[in-house]
């Protein structure tokens, strides 16, 4: 087994998790078998019971693992589906070591962080490294480990010699020290370490700075661990006078100093650090010539230049309640990105704070009440994610009749479609009080209850979680056919709340049909409103299995929907994204071409003169959530 371990220096936030995604794609593209393990030092053992707006989106995974969002970037880039053992934090580390020590396995010995819990990580690593995770037979042939967290440099004490790590960062050191051994033990020929790194520009004199990169290096050649690539994060490529200042004090080649440049989209980072040859010093370092083709990125290089050549825009407004930070939604956003490009559209995101719709902001924030309803009225389409908690349920609801009410295309995901069903419940029912237990305990009439299963004592994996199957009760449905008329499908989930079985034959005579049910037929998966071009709740999440170039079919018909061409993905299902047949892009890059003409409710909207920038995950989103008036 080889390794490729990416570390980083100086600031967080740099995109390890993309470089050592982008690292993937270069060697997948060379015909070899690629893994990858995310190290998270945080005590949580999974990130299950962490707020979006500290750590960002939970990402699910098919064995139901609640893990850090890079691994999404992981799956996406490397079209794989990871377990919960390629996630390793302090919390499962010191849980394993503790179980060990309860049952007497280390025969009394005095159990301590060395060696025994950096033994334990190592044991981990190894263990993890060899599952398939491609669908093959057989362990894969390289194994990218990110170290997260922030290699800073050693601070001396004038009363001491002992030595401290910067940056916060001391429960990172067991792992250093564990990678440390790790390296040594199997040998060069299997061990690579790039470090991603800082080298910013001064504005005032324009000059390229190293000395950051420089201490982070020394810091980290201090805990053992020596680089043989530096990947510069900089905002232009880096100047050869610093290429070689930089060799020079930090002891790699200038061959091996890769610049991270600013580009246009996340998708031009695997081409970027391929044009500087990456992949190659890499594959000479693991001694894997002899099994590696010559790169082919033919399909990644199309997909990144035509995002680029997009220009006629599709807008979509997302009424959640974590707007602030867009890395609660990283799969969301992903998703729209991937069904946007299968349709040559230009992805223009609206974030509402749902909040901002509501009654009570009218009296209390009023310029941003009518800024939300300006741009939910402005929207070719609307999504509503999942999420937790009663802030905002109310206007989720209100977005999700405007769009019921307007023909305007709605995509529900978990808490988005119990809160279309909540209203359908309100305003076709008239059961004014219609809620979820989760809202309203006392509620006369339960849409949506507490699953019985679940437990309301312990918050972390106790919810209904990973791939489940859903079986189509109605074969003649959108849905259906967006997923290439299969039987079933197998989708991921995350809730803890389902739709009240005891109503389902009420809400469908009014009119909703509940055509994806799970295997005892009283577990609703798929809602959709027939007598709407495009209203569909899910109660799992598709984003998770969205990939570049395989878009989610929900996903791609909802963008197909708000730009006219759902009629056209709806009689070519070879179009839509199977998870069982063949993809949009299975071999070649070739878009559904937009149809005007076809399935529009109201014109396409141009782009307005507004300030908008890239959230480095290629999805422009505006600026700010203030009114335009």
């Amino acid at each position: 087994m080889k390794y490729v371990l990416v570390t980083g220096g100086v600031v967080s936030g740099l995109g390890k998790g993309v470089t050592a995604s982008s690292i993937g794609v270069l060697l997948k593209a060379c015909g070899l078998r690629l893994t990858a393990i995310k190290i998270d030092p945080y005590l949580n053992t999974d990130a299950g019971t962490m707020s979006p707006f500290e750590h960002g989106e939970v990402f699910v995974l098919d064995d139901g693992g609640e893990v850090d969002f890079v691994l999404g970037n992981y799956e996406r880039f490397l079209d794989v589906k990871l377990t919960c053992d390629n996630s390793i934090t302090t919390g499962k580390i010191y849980q394993f070591v503790i179980d060990k020590e309860r049952r007497g396995d280390y025969l009394g010995k005095t159990v301590q962080v060395m060696p025994h819990m950096t033994d334990a990580i190592q044991e981990w690593i190894e263990r993890a490294a060899m599952i398939p995770v491609d669908g093959e037979e057989g362990p894969p042939d390289v194994c990218i480990i990110e170290l997260g967290g922030t290699i800073g440099t050693t601070i001396f004490s004038r009363h001491n010699d002992s030595g401290i790590l910067d940056a916060g960062d001391i429960e990172s050191m067991p792992f250093i020290e564990a990678l440390g051994q790790f390296s040594y033990r199997v040998g060069p020929d299997n061990f690579c370490v790039v470090h991603v790194s800082l080298v910013p520009v001064l504005n005032e004199v324009g000059e390229q700075k190293t000395k950051p990169t420089q201490h982070s290096v020394w810091g980290l050649r201090g805990l053992g661990l020596a680089p043989d690539i530096l990947a510069c994060q900089s905002t232009k490529a880096l100047d050869e006078n610093i290429k070689e200042k930089l060799s020079r004090f930090c002891h790699v080649p200038v061959a091996d100093i890769i610049t991270l440049n600013d580009v246009t989209n996340i998708w031009h980072i695997p081409l970027l650090l391929g044009e500087q040859k990456a992949h190659e010093t890499i594959i000479k370092l693991l001694n894997l010539q002899g099994i590696a083709k010559e790169l082919a990125l033919e399909e990644w290089t199309s997909r990144a230049r035509i995002y680029d050549t997009l220009h006629d825009p599709v807008r979509i407004v997302m009424v959640g309640k974590y707007t602030g930070q867009s890395d609660s939604y990283l799969s969301v956003l992903e998703a729209l990105l991937h069904a946007s490009i299968a349709c040559y559209k230009k992805l223009v995101v609206d974030w509402v704070r749902s909040s901002d719709l509501e009654d009570s902001a009218a009296i209390e924030t009023p310029d941003l009440f009518r800024g939300a309803w300006k741009r939910l009225k402005g929207a070719d389409g609307i999504l509503v994610p999942g999420g937790f908690g009663d802030r905002g349920v109310e206007g989720k609801i209100l977005a999700a009749k405007y769009a019921r009410e307007n023909n305007v295309p709605f995509l529900g995901i978990c808490l988005g479609m119990q809160v279309a069903v909540i209203e359908f419940a309100r305003s076709i029912l008239n059961l004014h009080d219609a809620n979820s237990t989760e809202f309203d305990p006392d509620t006369t009439n339960p849409c949506i209850v507490f699953m019985p299963e679940g437990s309301k004592t312990h918050k972390g994996a106790t919810m209904h979680l990973g791939s489940r199957r859903t079986f189509f009760e109605v074969t003649d449905c959108i849905s259906a056919k967006l997923y290439g008329n299969v039987s079933f499908i197998d989708e991921r989930h995350r809730h803890r709340y389902e739709v009240n079985p005891e109503m389902v034959a009420e809400l469908e005579k009014a009119g909703l049909s509940f055509v994806g049910k799970d295997e005892t037929k009283r577990r609703m998966e798929i809602v959709e409103f027939h007598a709407h071009p495009y209203f569909i709740g899910v109660q799992f999440h598709p984003e998770f299995k969205s990939r570049p170039g395989k878009p989610s079919a929900l996903f791609l018909g909802l963008i197909g929907a708000a730009c006219g061409q759902l009629d056209t993905l709806l009689q070519n299902p070879s179009h839509c994204s199977n998870p069982t047949k063949r993809h949009i892009f299975s071999n070649s890059f070739s878009p559904v071409k937009s149809n005007r003409n076809m399935n529009l409710k109201k014109p396409v909207k141009s782009l307005p003169d507004r300030n908008l920038y890239s959230n480095g995950n290629g999805v422009h989103v505006e600026l700010t959530m203030v009114s335009d008036e």
